[in-house]
């Protein structure tokens, strides 16, 4: 705002000179509506420190990754506050490229946050990023074609129930499909989901030795399963769906069941958007007995780069935009039902919450059923549920996400993908040094 010069003499010497001594953090985030939303509420965070002004990068995911990623590795000091996943988290702050979260006051209640969200934003015992919206994933399902079908859905149910039930719920004459599941190819599309589903399986991506696993039988049953549910009940084309396609073929009423992200549970179940909102069902992601869920684990969390010059002030404002109160903020200006999801204990336990959103207990349910630290069956020398936390992950995870959508698609084979990627994962690993 210009200020006229008659203006400029109303004012205190002393005000005049706070201003100027006033210090701006940057702050980079990512353009989706809880990021958004944020932005038009930061008017009570400069109410209570008038002291910071705040500047504000908004990007898209990619160009956001791109942006942050170089900025840090490079040293580059644009921003302040990083908008970043839990991918990043335990590989930058093992870089020393983080500062620990450790001055975000007496009252911001660290231990209110759930925590399999906060071990996977932790380095050996210390936070380095703090979430400001966290998911998993589970299943999603229609109740009447259930009821239909003779069949209840089990609030946990296996893999072979969910074969079972979506070989009775499919009615191709009718265009309703038994399953609906992630195709496209990406490290966090296709592989997202077959990631978490196979370590339901006892799969891994390596051992203990970082040997890559796509050559052990566990990928081969995770693989020829996926392939063949989603051939004798999965939509025509599924190896081009990813989370927004399944997300319009079931609020269309084409799925009986889709196993996604717990944030899509509000679009699902909103009458304005979803012509079965009435009907939807949730239950935690199947499990094969062996002690682990094939459900993810994400946070979009704003965390500080090691080269701010301007930290207390960059911790203040990561406190105020994660605590309890900014979710009562959010919930006085847009409703609970707007409140950013899956970070913090104490929201789980609210009845207005609760009332404003049937899916929460099943949402917090899954969360906790994710365990970043002991992702799979077999030790693993990597953290993460959906992904393995090093940088060669995420060009290798898309290399393998195309060799799978490729076998979905029926352009090779099973056994042919698994060797594609088995291969792939060992060049990569070997020219990373992981094995010799």
């Amino acid at each position: 705002m210009k200020l006229r010069t008659l203006t400029l003499g109303l004012l205190s010497a002393s005000t005049l000179a706070f201003a100027a001594h006033a210090e701006s953090i940057t702050i980079a985030t990512v353009n989706n509506g809880d990021m958004v939303r944020m932005q038009t509420l930061t008017d009570d965070f400069t109410a209570k420190n008038p002291d910071i002004q705040l500047q504000w990068v908004t990007l898209e995911e990619n160009v956001l990754r791109e942006r942050v990623t170089t900025d840090i590795a490079t040293k580059g000091g644009q921003y302040d506050v990083m908008t970043i996943g839990t991918y990043e988290v335990p590989i930058w702050a093992k870089q020393s490229w983080l500062l620990p979260l450790d001055k975000l006051g007496d009252d911001y209640d660290v231990k209110d946050i759930i925590p399999a969200i906060a071990n996977g934003l932790s380095v050996d015992g210390k936070l380095y990023a703090a979430p400001f919206y966290g998911e998993s994933s589970f299943v999603m399902y229609r109740k009447d074609l259930m009821e239909k079908a003779g069949l209840t859905m089990p609030d946990a149910p296996t893999w072979d129930f969910v074969k079972q039930a979506a070989e009775k719920m499919t009615d191709r004459a009718n265009g309703v499909n038994g399953v609906c599941l992630r195709g496209k190819a990406g490290w966090g599309e296709n592989m997202a989901f077959l990631t978490a589903m196979s370590n339901s399986f006892g799969a891994r991506w390596f051992d203990e030795n970082w040997k890559p696993q796509f050559d052990q039988p566990e990928w081969k049953n995770t693989l020829q399963f996926y392939v063949d549910l989603m051939k004798s009940s999965g939509p025509e084309g599924a190896s081009s769906n990813g989370f927004n396609e399944n997300l319009a073929l079931f609020q269309q009423g084409k799925c009986g069941m889709w196993i996604d992200a717990t944030v899509a549970a509000s679009f699902v179940s909103d009458p304005k958007a979803s012509t079965v909102a009435d009907k939807v069902g949730y239950a935690l992601a199947p499990d094969n007995g062996l002690g682990k869920r094939g459900n993810w684990l994400w946070a979009w969390s704003l965390a500080i780069p090691a080269g701010t010059q301007k930290a207390d002030a960059a911790q203040k404002f990561v406190a105020w935009a994660t605590s309890k109160d900014y979710l009562k903020l959010v919930a006085s200006k847009e409703g609970w039902a707007n409140v950013p999801p899956g970070t913090r204990t104490s929201l789980y336990a609210n009845p207005e919450y609760q009332k404003a959103a049937p899916f929460a207990k099943m949402t917090l349910d899954s969360i906790n059923a994710a365990d970043p630290t002991h992702p799979t069956v077999k030790p693993v020398p990597y953290v993460g549920v959906q992904f393995v936390a090093i940088p060669e992950f995420q060009g290798l995870g898309t290399t393998v996400g195309q060799l799978f959508s490729a076998a979905l698609a029926g352009q090779t084979s099973v056994d042919d993908a698994l060797k594609q990627a088995q291969d792939a994962a060992t060049a990569t690993m070997t020219e990373g040094g992981y094995i010799q």
